[in-house]
């Protein structure tokens, strides 16, 4: 079953946020929206807008075209500078190590690089 592009959006919206580590919040003030708006339209209570899929890219930093092509692609195309890092204590890092992560040290992992299912991105 595919998905629909309003779906699409709102898994990749939430993914995108995720990498990036901003909160609704951030992500409305960048839109010129309230925070609220950005919850009804994650939630599909409203629809995005064009011109919000506009902002959106450029938030981001990303085509257009690669927002609307879903979480993934979205998310390979996002500059490192726009990724949030993410400190991992050493007991959570000999944990992860068979995951797709790449040690920093030997006392912790610099997360940089997001893997994201869509059943995850959905929660």
């Amino acid at each position: 079953m595919s998905m629909s592009l309003r779906e699409t959006l709102q898994l990749t919206v939430a993914a995108l946020m995720h990498a990036t580590g901003d909160s609704q919040s951030e992500l409305a003030g960048a839109l010129g929206l309230t925070q609220t708006q950005v919850s009804r339209r994650q939630a599909g209570r409203t629809a995005w807008t064009l011109d919000d899929c506009d902002r959106l890219a450029a938030h981001f930093g990303l085509p257009v075209l690669d927002v609307l092509a879903g979480p993934t692609r979205a998310c390979e195309l996002l500059s490192a500078a726009r990724r949030r890092t993410v400190h991992v204590t050493r007991g959570a890092a000999r944990a992860a190590r068979g995951s797709d992560l790449s040690a920093q040290s030997d006392s912790g992992l610099l997360l940089n690089r997001p893997s994201f299912s869509h059943e995850e991105v959905g929660r």
